[in-house]
């Protein structure tokens, strides 16, 4: 027998002693109205039991009642309930069915059963057996999750006292249900906690409950709830809820001092069946619509080719190199200088793919032109991701040699080691700090672009450069640096508190990189649509708040100004580009326009900057200001991007 076919007969089945319960409480009712009508006594004696008219009359009744009570609960769908979940408000349909029925019989009674001379029912009689048959009625109905209210509120009491924390959840759906079904059931993950309430948009549910726990008010009460009910955990059940949705419930809930858990995002989980308790992460904090890729475009240029990464063990490039393996390229290349990250990537990639997945590890440095060549003599790879970089702006700024040595001319040494090798094309991973750069770090990325832009005009190898802005998790992101201060008890050190940036996750990043490299378009910068700027303070009271902690009373923000060549906030377009900027097929990813370089003059300038870096990095700022004329390096930006800025502003694109 199917699994179908065994909950089609357990359904049977409950219908079945439903109809046999109902049937005997209507007799008992109709009995017990007779019983209580008489005062208890039978009448005529124990031996007038069967000729009396009364007990003549009780026998035709209990053979039609039973018959008009089921046919009333068929037609009000009452045996197509799950009665666990019946809300109070089907009461009144109660109310109404047991009206019916019991009219029914009074008309039975006055207009059949008169005839055979029998006892005419009294109005009152009818008013106690219809009351007694309500009470039971609803009593086999609600009786448990009465009881197991009482029992519930009791453990309310008590609740302080043996330490479980008073949770509220959010949602009272199918997820909601499992919620409170798997915490009093003191199931794994659930311990340790009693569920208070639960809050719901739908008005319809309010003032009702889920076994036994009140659903209230909607999601905007959130805050005052956790007040009141002094909730110290929310649970977020609603699995299918959108961004905006999901925005609007985690934002009240940060104005809250409880710790978050949430049952995922339908998307997040595999088996489609069973979703565990999680917290609450950063990145569902920046409420990004999952990101949407051409699978065909990618693995068009992907399968079956020899790729390359450069700084591939880095969080961008490992990431890169990971969505890269879905593609099966003939063999996949990680070059990076930092042999530690690689070799735990390259394990990784082996133990998921086994045998299916070709591997290659070279350690070396971008700016070993010599290791490069020989790099790619062995590979020849015919498509290079192009991530290895300085990144860090204040170590940059105090190393400027450094940044252009390894960011301009690593960067070069990699193209034209693709251009001589024949690869078919190369994506350079750029930065929003590229755009009116006021660091050096940012200026050298845009450099970089130029140099793609360059390449673009004397070579057969497509290049193109993604651009887009800080990614979280990533190596010297704020957020590893926010987790380290939290777990050393404070202070977490935010620059200024209106400082913003743009933020995606780093597998949305990767995977509309490799969307912009499947584009093709040589000698363009591909600019990734990074939505809603975030406020670097609401960032780090969100972390402190998901790692259970009060911000400003278990662990302090501390601001320490802007850094040497920082923004309060970062562009992802300058001026002269925003007109010719278009949309790519992609919706997510924008095209600019090329400038035009004077080859000549470009290739004077790469010699100057190197020499330079190599011999008076003093000099390194002038030459960078005459590559990037944009490039302003001022040492406090306090007063040159003002507050008033960001007030209002709209997303670049």
């Amino acid at each position: 027998m199917s699994k179908k076919d065994i909950l089609f007969s357990d359904r049977i089945k409950n219908i079945f002693l439903y109809i046999l319960f109902d049937i005997i409480v209507i007799d008992f009712s109709i009995l017990a109205g007779v019983g209580l009508w008489y005062d208890g006594s039978i009448p005529g004696g124990i031996k007038t039991i069967i000729s009396d008219q009364t007990w003549q009359w009780y026998i035709y009744v209990s053979i039609i009642a039973p018959i008009i009570k089921v046919a009333v609960y068929f037609l009000m769908k009452f045996y197509n309930k799950l009665w666990k979940y019946t809300t109070s408000e089907e009461l009144i349909k109660v109310l109404i069915a047991e009206t019916i029925i019991f009219i029914g019989v009074f008309c039975v009674d006055n207009y059949f059963l008169s005839g055979f001379k029998l006892m005419v029912l009294p109005k009152r009689l009818l008013f106690v057996s219809w009351s007694i048959d309500l009470i039971l009625f609803i009593f086999s109905r609600f009786g448990y999750r009465i009881i197991k209210r009482f029992f519930i509120s009791f453990e309310y009491f008590i609740s302080k006292k043996t330490g479980k924390k008073r949770v509220m959840i959010v949602g009272a759906g199918y997820a909601g249900y499992g919620v409170v079904r798997s915490i009093l059931n003191n199931e794994s993950g659930y311990q340790d906690r009693t569920p208070i309430i639960i809050v719901d948009d739908d008005i319809n549910k309010h003032n009702t409950n889920i076994n036994g726990i009140r659903i209230v008010k909607g999601i905007d009460e959130i805050p005052e709830l956790t007040e009141l009910y002094e909730i110290e955990e929310i649970i977020v059940a609603i699995p299918s809820a959108n961004n905006i949705e999901l925005k609007r419930i985690l934002e009240n809930c940060n104005k809250t001092n409880c710790t978050l858990k949430m049952i995922p995002p339908m998307s997040d989980v595999s088996d489609g069946v069973k979703r565990h308790l999680r917290d609450v992460k950063i990145t569902d904090l920046l409420f990004r619509d999952e990101v949407n890729i051409d699978v065909k475009n990618i693995a068009g240029y992907l399968n079956g080719r020899n790729v390359l990464v450069t700084g591939g063990g880095g969080s961008i490039g490992s990431e890169l190199c990971r969505q890269i393996a879905k593609f099966s390229p003939a063999k996949l290349i990680i070059f990076d200088i930092y042999e530690n990250n690689a070799y735990e990537l390259m394990h990784e990639l082996k133990n998921k793919y086994e045998d299916s997945l070709d591997i290659s590890i070279r350690i070396g440095s971008i700016r070993d032109i010599e290791r490069l060549e020989a790099v790619f003599e062995e590979f020849s790879p015919k498509v290079v991701f192009h991530a290895a970089a300085h990144k860090h702006v204040s170590l940059m700024q105090q190393c400027p040699g450094e940044a252009v040595k390894n960011n301009v001319f690593g960067t070069l040494n990699v193209a034209k080691c693709a251009d001589k090798y024949n690869a078919d094309r190369f994506v350079l991973l750029s930065t929003d700090k590229a755009v009116n750069p006021t660091n050096v770090m940012g200026a050298t990325k845009r450099v970089t672009e130029l140099i793609i832009q360059h390449m673009a005009q004397i070579s057969k190898t497509k290049f193109m450069a993604v651009r887009f802005g800080n990614v979280l998790g990533s190596n010297g992101s704020v957020i590893p640096l926010f987790q380290k201060q939290i777990e050393a008890g404070g202070p977490v050190t935010v620059t200024h508190p209106e400082v913003v940036r743009y933020f995606m996750t780093i597998p949305e990043a990767s995977k509309l990189v490799l969307q912009a490299g499947g584009i093709g378009k040589s000698g363009k910068i591909f600019v990734l649509d990074m939505g809603e700027p975030v406020k670097i303070n609401d960032l780090a009271k969100n972390l402190i708040k998901l790692s259970g902690y009060v911000p400003g009373r278990d662990i302090n923000i501390k601001y320490i100004g802007l850094k040497p060549g920082e923004k309060l906030y970062e562009e992802l377009i300058m001026a002269d580009e925003k007109e010719e900027m278009k949309v790519t097929y992609h919706n997510k990813i924008f095209v600019t326009k090329p400038i035009d370089i004077d080859p000549n003059i470009f290739e004077n300038q790469l010699e100057r900057l190197y020499k330079a870096a190599l011999h008076s990095p003093d000099d390194v700022y002038d030459i960078l200001k005459e590559i990037v004329p944009n490039y302003n390096n001022v040492e406090n930006n306090d007063s040159f991007y003002q507050v008033k800025k960001i007030v209002g502003e709209e997303s670049m694109l």
